[in-house]
């Protein structure tokens, strides 16, 4: 069986990690916590050393809702399958939107408010510094400056809470604000086959610079949180057939053939379709192929 390995390695600055990781969005989806456990436990044996979360990951479907009584946490699902954490393994969280029970969901600005989403994350996930943290935004054009927050974060980053910094939902003039301020060693964006093809130019960017792109919704593509989609192109049904895969698996194929700086983190909460996305790792596409997709 193919490992994370096959898709090769890429630095999280000063880490190396394996290309194709897991996203743990989706792991609070099923109800049998037991799952969720196996899901994570199976992925780090396949080899699997970054792993994708948040504080705001939990039941049901992934995304927190407020108000909809007991939740499970995918950071608390990471730290009861895992703990004590391999020491290759690297966990990369996010900060910004948060949940309150007054206010619902809402986007950290303050230093007080994202302090304290790193410290719901230490705690969460069992750790006194987290080794990578995204700062995610909310564009909003001709008003969405990340100078004054990343700042709050580079500051936290210098009192050992924080190894690395990232950020995610972002353009490349927000990535220039940030390097300004502090090393970068990830942008995660939306990004797949038929979705944001604009995103290439950050690609390139980010590859000049040595930064990792990290796409989330390769698989999803344009049905977003609402997990894998199947409305493929002629092509990537095709390809799929032709080689005697997923039409998922080509997707991701084609995700890491993007560039040597491109890491997948796709997600699941299906043992099953773990092992499939691994494997799509070791799957490598013709240039004729590619042209296709493209």
């Amino acid at each position: 069986m193919s490992t994370a390995s096959a898709a090769g390695t890429w630095k999280l600055g000063d880490v190396s990690v394996n290309r194709m990781g897991f996203g743990a969005m989706r792991i609070t989806a099923n109800p049998d916590r037991s799952v969720a456990l196996d899901v994570l436990r199976r992925a780090v044996e396949l080899g699997v050393n970054h792993i994708d979360t948040a504080a705001f990951y939990a039941s049901p479907g992934g995304t927190l809702q407020v108000g909809e009584g007991e939740k499970r946490y995918a950071n608390e699902l990471i730290r009861e399958a895992l703990a004590p954490y391999p020491p290759e393994l690297v966990i990369t969280t996010k900060v910004g939107p948060g949940e309150d029970p007054a206010r619902g969901f809402y986007q950290a600005t303050t230093a007080a408010e994202l302090r304290e989403q790193v410290e719901t994350n230490l705690r969460q996930l069992g750790v006194d510094c987290l080794d990578v943290v995204n700062l995610r935004i909310i564009k909003k054009p001709g008003e969405d400056s990340i100078t004054e927050r990343f700042g709050r974060l580079a500051d936290l980053r210098d009192e050992g809470l924080i190894r690395q910094l990232g950020v995610s939902n972002v353009r490349i003039d927000h990535v220039e604000e940030a390097l300004a301020i502090a090393p970068v060693v990830c942008v995660q964006n939306s990004y797949a086959v038929d979705l944001r093809r604009d995103e290439d130019a950050m690609i390139r960017f980010l590859a000049e610079r040595d930064i990792a792109y990290v796409p989330f919704f390769a698989i999803a593509g344009s049905a977003r949180e609402a997990g894998a989609t199947a409305d493929h192109s002629a092509a990537v049904e095709a390809i799929a057939a032709a080689r005697g895969v997923t039409p998922q698996q080509v997707r991701l194929a084609w995700t890491l053939h993007q560039s040597p700086n491109v890491l997948a983190i796709p997600g699941t909460g299906n043992r099953a379709h773990l092992e499939e996305n691994i494997a799509a790792g070791a799957l490598q596409l013709s240039a004729e192929e590619l042209a296709a997709l493209d």
